[in-house]
């Protein structure tokens, strides 16, 4: 929860406070909600009736520290926000502290902060400015240049939920978390579900038809990155390895960067290529699968899975 992290896509992670409740099938086999049944005196219990514990003062200037060592590193350091809460419950007692987030981030420019979230039909109520009332209250510009919105999506169903909300949202950069990835997800035909009727369906890579979908449904934006991971644990729910490689690929055919953290602890696939996966111990898994077993717990090793896989792009160029 302090200043570096194993998250491989980001430099650091910030709470600004613990706790979060269930909200979709993503959330079944959650790290942090684990988390709080084995540490519940610091990051107390789960759920949507349990407290919400605020941050130390003292954790709460580390971000400063960060800023100041990318500063004279003359880099940017990415911060994800937040890895055991979701910034967007939608709770009174967390008004104060995201409004002391939204602060935070504007005193940080070196830092780029990803918000990643499960409830975007609240954040597009909160933004402009990450906050609960007028944003004119509230320092640097709007919506702030160095905050990433993302949400999860973990199947075509959230996709097909969240993914509209997300692109009617103002943010500098909007990118996907497909982690867990619990069934296939075509971003190439989402229903514009916010916005001036009639509904549309559209590409939410295709940076042209987004921006014709912008003249008719009020959107102005398409996504700009895209995560992708299967589910690790004792627990985790299998991936399908060609769920993994449609996002890449149709990524990758809009030139979109896509990232692919891991595979997770149980990847599987209806063919294996034994060529494709050098270390890979391959059992039969029932309905014709096979059960792809890699030495890493977690399916994190690029150097174990195939070459078209091994994809780990930012936007703009970052690295």
């Amino acid at each position: 929860m302090g200043a570096r992290t194993k998250i491989e896509w980001a430099h650091h992670t910030f709470n600004p406070w613990t706790g979060c409740a269930r909200v979709s099938p993503g959330c079944e086999r959650c790290y942090a909600e684990t988390r709080s049944r084995q540490f519940p005196t610091t990051l107390g219990a789960w759920g949507p009736s349990a407290e919400r514990r605020i941050t130390s003062e003292a954790y709460w200037h580390q971000p400063y520290r960060w800023d100041a060592a990318a500063e004279a590193a003359g880099e940017r350091h990415r911060v994800f926000c937040a890895s055991m809460a979701d910034v967007f419950e939608d709770r009174p007692e967390l008004i104060e502290p995201r409004r002391q987030l939204w602060t935070l981030m504007a005193e940080t420019p070196h830092l780029d902060w990803l918000v990643l979230t499960k409830r975007p039909e609240v954040a597009h109520r909160l933004v402009p400015g990450l906050v609960d009332t007028d944003p004119s209250d509230f320092p640097g510009e709007n919506p702030l240049p160095n905050v990433w919105l993302g949400v999860s999506v973990e199947d075509q169903r959230r996709a097909d939920e969240r993914v509209p909300l997300l692109l009617d949202t103002p943010a500098a950069v909007r990118f996907l978390s497909c982690e867990p990835l619990l069934g296939p997800v075509d971003l190439t035909n989402i229903s514009a579900a916010v916005g001036p009727p009639p509904t549309e369906q559209w590409d939410v890579l295709d940076r042209e038809e987004a921006a014709d979908a912008a003249l008719e449904g009020g959107y102005g934006h398409i996504i700009d990155w895209v995560i992708v991971g299967g589910e690790s644990g004792p627990r985790a729910r299998p991936m399908d390895i060609a769920w993994a490689r449609s996002l890449v690929e149709q990524c990758a055919t809009a030139g979109v960067p896509a990232f692919v953290k891991q595979l997770g602890s149980r990847p599987a696939a209806a063919r294996v290529d034994l060529t494709e996966w050098p270390t890979a111990v391959v059992r039969a898994a029932g309905d014709g699968y096979g059960s792809i077993a890699l030495r890493d717990p977690k399916g994190g090793d690029p150097d174990e899975w195939p070459a078209d896989l091994r994809v780990r792009q930012f936007p703009g160029g970052a690295s």
